[in-house]
């Protein structure tokens, strides 16, 4: 019998075809690649076999906490933000928009002057591009009024005024981008030397799409955590810019950029690769928890630079580091190695790869915090105590 496409497998489960690639990710369903090396085909008796028993649940893991939510789905390689896929959603459509989709709310992204200049004058020049923004979300929070109103249309202006002040608040590296602009033209006017070139420009506004939420993830986690306890919006992305400059999780990208600042040549790849392999250190920016196989993210990414910058030393470089893992047999490149690839290719100030996910994924953990308002329980976890009990021998 001939194995049958996705749209066809979907029908006959009814589910939607993200649920379906979710299956797939958690080895419920099989899938092969089709002939033309892009459809995804399904063996029809396990799809009958799993219709008759109906849909798959999975028992949390001990070091699971359950959270439902409507957000995002993580596919076999990519996410899903309210069921439309984010590889097409970022080759399609503005970070604004995706914003909206994710608040159900579409808005004006205009910062507060008064609040801006107050967050600009606070700024030290020698902090790190996340280290500022922690300092721009402090200071637009204690000057807006408006911060405690937690119902979702509120939140959502909120979510408009803050982001745009982080990316306005920011000092810029050159004169360029306007209030009136997108959000990626003046994310770039603080963070590139020069005006951005269009192509560029594009792949950043991707990287935005592509970072805007990832289900939950540990920053998104601890943002709902401060939701669920009546945390203003303010002092919830706060709790995520927190977590998100771990170097496990957005710092990854900086890691990133530093290895590819040590390369710094094409032909030094090999070695620096070596040399780190030999010490036992992690190469950053490859592998994944979730997306085992590969991190589609990273490939659409890094075609975008490539089409932006063809033949550009830094890009080669990275193509070299590239090459240089897989004639290893390690993992995948992952999003936050072509993050840094964009950044390096681009010529931003260091550390701007942290900078482009917090402001992108402030996005979705706002729409994470609407959630946690809606609701009424505050997430208190438990611990498993292995500690001395009380009474017990000295």
């Amino acid at each position: 019998m001939e194995w049958i496409d996705a749209a066809a497998a979907a029908e006959r489960l009814g589910v939607k075809q993200a649920t379906l690639y979710a299956y797939v990710s958690r080895g419920v369903l099989r899938r092969r690649r089709g002939d033309d090396g892009k459809r995804s085909l399904f063996d029809p008796a396990e799809i009958e076999e799993l219709a008759r028993k109906g849909r798959p649940r999975r028992p949390p893991s001990p070091s699971e906490l359950v959270i439902e939510s409507s957000i995002t789905l993580l596919g076999e390689d990519r996410p899903y933000y309210r069921g439309r896929d984010a590889l097409e959603l970022a080759r399609e459509c503005t970070f604004e928009e995706v914003a909206g989709w994710l608040w159900a709310a579409p808005g004006v992204w205009e910062s507060v002057p008064e609040a801006v200049a107050a967050a600009r004058q606070a700024v030290p020049e020698q902090l790190l591009p996340i280290e500022r923004l922690q300092v721009i979300t402090t200071v637009l929070g204690a000057t807006d009024s408006l911060r405690f109103h937690l119902d979702p249309a509120s939140v959502a202006a909120t979510g408009h005024r803050l982001i745009a002040g982080l990316v306005d608040a920011l000092p810029p590296a050159h004169a360029g981008a306007t209030s009136t602009a997108s959000v990626a033209e003046r994310l770039w006017r603080g963070l590139g030397p020069s005006p951005a070139d269009p192509g560029l420009l594009t792949a950043l506004q991707a990287a935005l799409v592509l970072l805007a939420d990832h289900e939950l993830a540990a920053s998104t986690l601890a943002a709902r955590v401060a939701a669920s306890a009546r945390a203003d919006p303010y002092a919830v992305v706060l709790t995520g810019l927190g977590v998100l400059s771990g170097p496990r999780h957005g710092g990854a990208s900086y890691a990133a950029e530093r290895l590819l600042a040590e390369v710094g040549h094409p032909g030094r790849a090999a070695r620096v690769i070596a040399e780190r392999v030999r010490r036992g250190e992690r190469i950053p920016g490859f592998g994944h928890t979730v997306y085992k196989h590969g991190d589609a993210r990273a490939g659409v990414l890094m075609e975008l630079i490539e089409q932006a910058a063809p033949g550009h030393e830094r890009l080669q470089s990275a193509r070299a580091v590239m090459d240089e893992l897989r004639r290893r047999r390690l993992p995948a490149p992952n999003v936050d190695f072509a993050l840094a690839t964009l950044v390096t290719v681009g010529g931003m100030t260091p550390g701007s790869g942290e900078a482009i996910f917090a402001v992108a994924r402030t996005a979705g953990w706002l729409a994470h915090a609407m959630e946690e308002y809606a609701g009424r329980t505050l997430l208190r976890p438990r611990a498993v105590y292995t500690g001395r009990h009380p009474g017990a021998d000295q």
